[in-house]
């Protein structure tokens, strides 16, 4: 009698605890009841730049037919939070930055961190000394110190950390920073070169792990806290500018052997270590190496990636990422870079450019992504400076000569996402109905969905916004891209 007591209080005491949770995920859940829905539209043909175009409120919806166009929302299917949005601050950025006239260059930072008067950027990558993004290449020490006695950032004090305080100052005070090697120096390379690939020396695994560890602790001194490292910018690609190689071993067995050890060892354990950092092509393979090896895996916070992979010819390897997410749910995933290459002033306004902005990051974010950085945030006048003559595209380019800001198509796509999705924000189910329309949602911890919806067609576009059973009706122009706040 006592034993059954004993489970009929047992089963009372977990009836009551399912009760209380069911009551506590009830108030949690969404609804679309008295919701107002802000509509802003960006379109090349009607001229809208980040325009509210339109208020709107939910109704009672019947079945869609198939010959309506449909976002189907399912607010109750979440996946990874969101950590933020932002772009590199590159010596090319900061040099620009520090030719254009004092109102401009307020404007320029309140244009990328500002939540009101711009896009809210949220996160910051920058380079552990030079890239090609800059007038000349460089490192902290003086050659051939594998020591690293002279180990400096004093070159960093003139343009970079003063833009990266600044936009940090402007986003409220905290902005996510992260940073990427391009090459060690020269002589910790086979090939003597920062330039045009070549490897790191086995007899300098150990300088080079502790290179990191120094850049970490001279800009956290500086006042800005680092908030995680990738390995090698681009470690399969011999460029014309500061490259390295690292075969997916090379980098598996330098992070479990060296870097991760001399990093947790430094008192930098909780620094975010980001492996890959190049085009989603690769990615699944060298996930495969470093992640299914259980000491290298734990140092690894998660997989950074690129969006070059189309200069072979083919088209983007989206599906790569979603790869990567199913096979390892406890990974990261971070879209570290993606600039429109082959500068041309004639091409400031071409569209495309943006479109191919949207649909990368729906995409990304849509297969698991959690963060996405775009490449300068702000270049000159012939897409430079760059020391070796590889000159790209920003969202914003800094014309010296007149010290007029251009605002590209890009700046207006990626903030449709920026400006609206917050960090910490969860991705929410969402789906379309026809190939014209691509679209992601994310739930805001302010209790506020985000609808990304684009229009890759040469039409406009009306289409129903669906919550459960009920709906709003939307007209996107063609070539448009739409943000619904509700």
């Amino acid at each position: 009698m006592k034993k059954n007591k004993i489970v009929v209080l047992s089963l009372l005491l977990s009836f009551s605890g399912f009760s209380q949770n069911t009551t506590v995920a009830a108030k949690k859940s969404f609804s679309t009841d008295g919701k107002k829905i802000t509509v802003y539209t960006t379109a090349d043909s009607i001229n809208l730049r980040l325009t509210q175009t339109d208020n709107l409120v939910f109704k009672p919806a019947k079945q869609p037919l198939e010959t309506e166009i449909s976002v189907f929302v399912n607010p109750n299917k979440t996946f990874q939070s969101f950590m933020g949005i932002g772009g590199a601050i590159t010596d090319a950025s900061a040099e620009i930055f520090a030719k254009l006239p004092k109102n401009k260059q307020q404007e320029f930072l309140d244009a990328y961190y500002d939540t009101e008067k711009g896009i809210g950027y949220s996160l910051l990558r920058t380079t552990i000394h030079s890239s090609d993004f800059a007038s000349g290449s460089y490192t902290y020490i003086k050659e051939g110190d594998k020591d690293l006695k002279t180990f400096s950032i004093d070159h960093d004090k003139k343009y970079r950390i003063p833009l990266i305080k600044a936009a940090t100052k402007t986003a409220g005070g905290k902005l996510p920073l992260y940073a990427s090697p391009w090459s060690p120096p020269a002589f910790m390379k086979d090939n003597n070169h920062m330039l045009k690939g070549g490897k790191l020396l086995p007899e300098y695994y150990q300088s080079w792990a502790n290179y990191y560890t120094k850049f970490i602790n001279a800009y956290e001194k500086e006042g800005m806290p680092i908030w995680g490292i990738t390995i090698q910018n681009e470690p399969m690609a011999i460029q014309k500018w500061e490259s390295c190689i690292f075969t997916a071993e090379d980098e598996r067995d330098f992070l479990k052997n060296y870097l991760g050890p001399t990093m947790a060892k430094s008192g930098y354990a909780d620094k975010k270590i980001v492996v890959w950092d190049h085009n989603r092509d690769l990615m699944f393979q060298r996930a495969n190496t470093i992640f299914s090896d259980p000491e290298a895996s734990k140092y690894a916070w998660g997989m950074g990636f690129h969006w070059y992979e189309t200069w072979a010819g083919g088209e983007p390897m989206y599906e790569n990422v979603a790869k990567v997410y199913e096979a390892y749910p406890d990974k990261k995933l971070l879209f570290t870079e993606g600039c429109v290459e082959s500068f041309d002033a004639k091409k400031y306004q071409f569209w495309a450019n943006g479109e191919r902005y949207g649909a990368s990051m729906i995409h990304d974010f849509n297969n698991g992504t959690v963060a996405w950085t775009d490449w300068n945030i702000l270049l000159d006048q012939n897409g430079g400076p760059n020391h070796v003559g590889n000159f790209c595209f920003a969202p914003i380019h800094g014309d010296t000569s007149t010290g007029e800001l251009i605002y590209t198509p890009s700046y207006y796509y990626i903030g449709h996402f920026s400006k609206f999705i917050r960090p910490e924000a969860k991705r929410v189910s969402t789906v379309v109905s026809r190939s014209q329309l691509l679209s992601t949602s994310f739930l805001n911890t302010d209790g506020k969905m985000v609808t990304v919806v684009m229009n890759k067609s040469d039409k406009k576009v009306t289409y129903n916004l669906f919550i459960d059973m009920n709906k709003t009706v939307v007209e996107i122009p063609a070539h448009g891209i739409q943000t619904l706040v509700y």
